[in-house]
């Protein structure tokens, strides 16, 4: 069998989720956990078009993944173990991560930061076999401490390190992250074949022009406009400092940290029943 991949894009986050199968098993990367910040719900409408798919072509979801703690949607990975029987899994860095937000936060004991909350973390060069497809998790960090690319046969899942060439590069000023690190990662991707796909994990459809999620290694090498085959490590690291001043932290920065570093699962209800969210107040972001 041929592998197969099909993407879902959200447009109220631009995020791209993609099913990867060949024969009858699936994985899911990225998935959303749909959520409404005016009303504080949470519903499942991204993850239902997900199911559907995956009724329709027969598919069995073996492993939902998430490239990175997303800081800009809640991940539908726990609705998809829970709706699906599925597995979950991230990069091993996720335990560091959890470290940070739960001082920023001041989580209790009861948070973990050990990464239980997921079914596997993936170390650089850990394979998932899934059907005949074996998955291949490649450390590239830098956006996140805890990012990682899939690899898949042809096709690499970027997560939020690079976009398509006329958009460039994500941040990298969140809490450990590093354009020095994102640099570096960059570099390692573009030493694998120039006709190697690269997917990203979201579009923002500059000018207005439609939705392209696609792009290959010699394409971005070529044309990426933070960081091509020319750019040197102090010409990107200068670009994203200037890049990153003052730039606003995503709206969904704090209800997506706490779901994401849980695996995608909500904060437990309290003593009514009902579940919160805490916002650190002056804490994050620039000041105004």
């Amino acid at each position: 069998m041929e592998m197969e991949i099909q993407h879902f894009y959200d447009p109220r986050t631009w995020n791209l989720t993609y099913v990867v199968h060949d024969g009858k098993d699936a994985v899911v990367i990225d998935s959303v956990l749909d959520y409404d910040p005016a009303s504080g719900r949470t519903f499942s409408e991204s993850c239902d078009a997900v199911g559907a798919y995956l009724d329709e072509r027969g598919l069995t979801l073996r492993w939902a993944l998430d490239t990175h703690p997303h800081a800009d949607h809640l991940s539908g990975m726990a609705h998809l173990r829970r709706t699906r029987g599925c597995k979950t899994a991230i990069g091993a860095g996720i335990e560091g991560v959890q470290a940070t937000w739960k001082a920023i936060f001041n989580f209790g004991d009861e948070f973990l930061t050990d990464g239980s909350q997921f079914d596997r973390l993936l170390h650089d060069g850990d394979v998932l076999e899934v059907g005949s497809l074996k998955i291949e998790a490649m450390l590239t960090e830098g956006h996140t401490p805890a990012s990682l690319t899939y690899k898949v046969e042809d096709a690499l899942f970027v997560g939020d390190l690079l976009f398509m060439p006329d958009q460039g590069t994500a941040r990298s000023d969140f809490p450990g992250g590093s354009a020095v690190q994102m640099y570096e990662s960059v570099q390692r991707l573009y030493g694998l074949p120039f006709e190697t796909r690269v997917f990203t994990n979201h579009d923002y459809q500059p000018g207005g022009r439609e939705l392209r999620f696609m792009a290959t290694i010699g394409e971005l090498k070529a044309s990426n406009v933070h960081l091509n085959a020319q750019t040197t490590l102090d010409e990107f690291v200068a670009l994203r400092r200037r890049l990153e001043a003052g730039k606003p932290a995503p709206t969904l920065l704090i209800p997506a940290v706490q779901v994401n570093l849980r695996g995608g699962e909500l904060p437990p209800p309290e003593a009514n029943g009902t579940r919160y969210l805490k916002v650190p107040l002056n804490t994050l972001g620039s000041e105004r």
